[in-house]
């Protein structure tokens, strides 16, 4: 791996702060709808955009940019930005090469089925949820490194020096970084044996300065060392001993044994569109899959955006994909995945030959399939660089900060991804999501995920690059800005920041964002059988756009601090 040869100036820069511009000092404006001839970064974060579009500019290529990014959200976007977390890949070269990551978390060797479970085989509440317990063998970096070791240009340690020198120096948190950080306090104290950096005497506000100096000593072991610098010495040694505190099981032979995979990206076709996208572990490609295969009996462009009709048809859909998800999908390394017989054309279509254009279904009445054999904070960037390579990235330690518990001494937060195992069959986890047999937990096997990073072309050309977060409205909310553009015809900014909805089979509801929905439209969904119901935020959409000139389009979802860069 390109690591010595820009050590010794890393070195230098650790050592002379101040030495080059300093990015973190105000809080930087986000850029919402931006439109670059050359290339584009759209992330959580502006700081994490702008040091992708740098590296962009000094000659880096898209998954040069993406491992710059996802190693500074790790700094600015702590949240869910992470390197004690997983997440997936989806990358798309400039001649159509396409290839898909999975460097999602595993389970420790001594964590076991019934771990979460108490003597009378009920769930304890919150066990997999908070504190050390809760986690699973973190994989982004190496991730990160398996990405660049294939396709990146620039050295490795060029790459994670911005993220070093703003986890030194600090950066200005936002109003809402401020808000969250507050809101969680007594988690982190409470979720911790020390005093993490992310608990302060007085209430954070907007441009305080997040200084994470243990974040940045354990970026430059890893810079230095490369993904030794995290799985294997002191890094390893200060995240088994926080085990050791806490209770929690992950050991050093469990971070030695952690591997990336390189698997077959999902591919799909909707009308002229293609769409590229994750296997399982994630259960985002195949179920998007089946919704827009059911979709594709019906002329969607014949209603309009968010009407009644559509609302129930994609709703119907969605239904009776995540019943299968329930049912059939989980680790295929462990399980035995029927995701040819999930995605057979015939199949999909007899899911969606009991839809009533007037009536809804009920989902005590709509079971999974049987095909013949057979955080909320997450965080997405999606990445174009100038000669039309593509990568759609989704990363995450499930919920917001993960398990709450940061390795003391090395700065960063652990996931709590143990969650997204099913912890008892039939048993909700923290997004209402059901799972069986499939998703059960076992040493090695990886969690079944809602995570759908997504690469579209039209005619063979580059069309589309989105992603989002949001635990079990991810899928959707995918399926929905594609819709938005490919059957309503809305604006690419139109289509990530109007209102969106969502079902998910169990709860047998639709939830939508407020204003989504206007009086008229429930009133006519309550009729046709719909139960709705009003929440909270769906998603953080990024999305990057090839327009008919050739230039690209970024849109940074407006819910957050989202922010796009390019040039």
């Amino acid at each position: 791996m390109r690591l010595k040869s820009s050590v010794f100036l890393l070195i230098l820069l650790f050592i002379l702060p101040g030495c080059k511009p300093h990015l973190g000092k105000k809080v930087i404006p986000s850029s919402k709808n931006l439109i670059k001839k050359e290339a584009m970064v759209v992330s959580a974060h502006p700081i994490a955009s702008e040091i992708g579009k740098r590296v962009l500019q000094n000659g880096g290529n898209a998954v040069d940019a993406a491992v710059a990014v996802q190693f500074a959200l790790a700094v600015v976007y702590p949240v869910a930005g992470n390197i004690g977390g997983g997440g997936f890949m989806i990358y798309r070269s400039a001649d159509g090469e396409v290839a898909s990551l999975d460097f999602r978390e595993m389970a420790p060797i001594s964590s076991s089925r019934d771990m979460y479970l108490d003597k009378n085989g009920d769930v304890i509440q919150g066990l997999s949820l908070n504190g050390h317990l809760a986690s699973g063998i973190p994989g982004s970096v190496a991730g990160m490194f398996a990405a660049h070791e294939r396709y990146g240009k620039l050295e490795m340690a060029e790459l994670i020096q911005p993220a070093i020198e703003v986890a030194r120096d600090g950066f200005a948190v936002t109003s809402q970084q401020a808000k969250r950080l507050n809101n969680f306090k007594e988690r982190f104290i409470k979720n911790n044996l020390h005093k993490p950096v992310f608990v302060k005497d007085t209430p954070w506000k907007a441009g305080d300065q997040l200084v994470q100096t243990d974040l940045s000593q354990t970026l430059l072991r890893i810079s230095l060392s490369g993904p030794a610098g995290f799985y294997a010495g002191k890094t390893a040694e200060l995240i088994v001993a926080e085990m050791a505190k806490g209770g929690g099981i992950i050991s050093l032979e469990d971070l030695d044994g952690y591997k990336v995979k390189w698997r077959r990206p999902l591919l799909m076709n909707y009308k002229n569109y293609t769409l590229t996208t994750m296997p399982p572990p994630s259960s985002g490609g195949a179920c998007m899959a089946q919704i827009l295969g059911i979709l594709k009996a019906y002329d969607l462009s014949q209603y309009e955006f968010h009407s009644p009709e559509a609302i129930h048809l994609i709703a119907e859909a969605e239904r009776r994909a995540y019943a299968d998800r329930t049912e059939h999908l989980g680790d295929s390394d462990f399980y035995d995945v029927p995701l040819e017989e999930l995605l057979d054309k015939d199949y999909i279509k007899s899911r969606g030959t009991d839809i009533d254009l007037n009536k809804a279904s009920k989902s005590s009445e709509i079971f999974a399939g049987e095909p013949r054999k057979e955080s909320e904070e997450t965080t997405h960037f999606s990445i174009v660089d100038k000669d039309g390579n593509a990568v759609s990235i989704t990363t995450t330690i499930n919920s917001g900060y993960g398990s709450k518990t940061v390795v003391e001494g090395a700065g960063f937060l652990l996931n709590n991804e143990m969650d997204d195992f099913s912890a008892k069959p039939g048993v909700p986890n923290l997004f209402g999501l059901i799972g069986k047999e499939a998703n059960a937990i076992q040493p090695g096997k990886r969690m079944l995920s809602s995570m759908t990073p997504t690469i579209v072309t039209k005619g063979g050309e580059l069309e589309l690059v989105v992603g989002t977060p949001g635990g079990s409205t991810i899928i959707t909310s995918v399926v929905q800005v594609f819709l938005n553009i490919s059957e309503f015809g809305l604006s690419t900014y139109d289509a990530v920041a109007k209102p969106r909805f969502h079902h998910q089979w169990l709860p047998d509801q639709i939830y939508y964002e407020k204003g989504a929905l206007d009086a008229a439209t429930i009133s006519k969904l309550e009729e046709m059988g719909h139960t709705t119901k009003e929440r909270g935020l769906i998603g953080k959409v990024e999305a990057i756009r090839v327009l008919p000139d050739g230039s690209l389009e970024g849109v940074a979802d407006p819910r957050g601090d989202d922010s796009a860069s390019g040039y």
